[in-house]
């Protein structure tokens, strides 16, 4: 638990440092080649690698992850025949099963340096299985990788039996956060009456609350406004997100504005999910074609706290991903015109503090006095990793170390003659 980390660069900076850790506590910073190693330390040279905060999944369902072409494919590629194939999984589904592929994915999540997950469990279920399955496998890994759970109505709560009841019942058996999906109730006044309901069952348990929320490619999905109006009037900053939220990408300039300005108001944390939302909207545009996708430099230059999610691994919605954040934020460097000198390095932050603030987790970064949990990128810089989607060299919780990846090497031969290729040279 006592460790010295040498040749550190921390996020924002380009001074390497020696890293003290004592017990599990981030005990100094120096500059390097001046840290002291604590009693019975180990002592490890970061060689000018880049070290991090954990990385934090907001958005993911690990009750459907590793289900890909079960029952059958997602032919169209959409997010609704995503959700009817999902309809029809859902009846083999059971608690080992979620346990046993949830868990997967988690190892990998742990591997790629995530601490920390949101994740969204399905409850229109009578029998809650993925929620029952999650809430083992969140047991199971406590302390190792923190889950949080949102009950999930993926069919609706108006638009599937006993919708509100389930709901209720998946709070009192254990989920930790409200979810909704208004976009997909049967009508815009279902869809109200969803948000509101949502609101008050968050009060009911002292919850927080996270909402699929006008994840569609119709101008005229506008829950988001209910969100921002109910967390107003209720004083609910700080405890609201907003996942998807892709319809935004289509509305009028006037109104999108307006709207900005009143989620900045009510301290709504926004998730905006490139992976799946790149392949899914814009599935019924002849052309041009919409990317669906949020308004995240708009929503960042307003202050709204802006963080990225996987979403899906091998599901019916999303066919690809191994549970890497910074994949994801690969992504929206592309599909969100993120690719500026100042936005790179911030993609980082995206997936770190940002959706840290947004769980309520331990947001302040690597800090002295503050816990050892860390990540080390196998790469110099942030615009290097994101590059190389590196692997994570360290991975630290608390000052133990939960996973290690040796540097790959890439040996080329030309005309009989052979060389190293390093990838981070210029």
């Amino acid at each position: 638990m006592n460790h010295l980390l040498r040749n550190a660069l921390l996020m924002n900076t380009t001074t390497p440092v020696d890293i003290s850790i004592v017990d599990g506590v981030l005990t100094a910073i120096d500059p390097a080649g001046k840290g002291t190693a604590p009693a019975d330390a180990t002592i490890t040279d970061l060689e000018g690698r880049l070290v991090t905060p954990p990385l934090v999944e907001p958005h993911i369902h690990l009750d459907a992850v590793l289900t890909v072409g079960q029952p059958r494919a997602n032919e169209s590629g959409s997010l609704f025949e995503g959700i009817a194939v999902w309809g029809e999984r859902v009846k083999s589904l059971t608690v080992d099963d979620v346990i046993e592929r949830s868990r997967e994915v988690m190892m990998w999540q742990i591997a790629c340096g995530v601490q920390h997950v949101r994740s969204h469990a399905d409850v229109c279920d009578p029998e809650l299985r993925a929620l029952n399955g999650l809430i083992a496998v969140r047991e199971e890994l406590k302390g190792i990788i923190d889950l949080q759970i949102v009950a999930f109505p993926q069919q609706g709560i108006y638009g599937f039996e006993n919708g509100t009841g389930l709901m209720r019942q998946a709070m009192v058996e254990g989920a930790d956060v409200v979810g909704g999906i208004p976009h997909f109730e049967l009508t815009r006044e279902d869809g109200v009456n969803s948000v509101q309901f949502v609101f008050d069952l968050a009060q009911e348990f002292d919850s927080m609350i996270d909402i699929h929320c006008d994840e569609t490619d119709d101008d005229h999905a506008r829950f988001v406004e209910v969100m921002a109006a109910e967390t107003i009037k209720r004083g609910m900053t700080g405890k609201v997100t907003a996942s998807h939220t892709t319809a935004m990408g289509s509305y009028n300039a006037a109104y999108a504005g307006r709207l900005i300005t009143n989620i900045k108001r009510a301290g709504l944390n926004m998730i905006t999910n490139p992976l799946d939302n790149s392949v899914l909207q814009g599935r019924f545009d002849i052309g041009p074609i919409r990317r669906g996708h949020t308004r995240v430099k708009e929503l960042l230059k307003a202050g709204v706290n802006v963080a990225i999610g996987h979403d899906s691994v091998m599901d019916p919605w999303y066919p690809l991903g191994y549970g890497d954040p910074l994949q994801a934020a690969f992504m929206l460097a592309h599909y969100g015109h993120m690719s500026g000198a100042t936005e790179l390095p911030y993609l980082l932050e995206m997936i770190s503090t940002n959706p840290a603030k947004a769980l309520g987790v331990d947001s302040a970064g690597v800090r002295v006095g503050g816990p050892a949990s860390l990540v080390v990128f196998d790469a110099p810089s942030a615009e290097d990793a994101l590059r190389r989607i590196s692997p994570r060299y360290l991975v630290m919780r608390d000052g133990e170390v939960l996973s290690r990846t040796a540097p790959a090497q890439t040996t080329l031969t030309i005309n009989g003659t052979s060389r190293d290729v390093n990838f981070l040279r210029p």
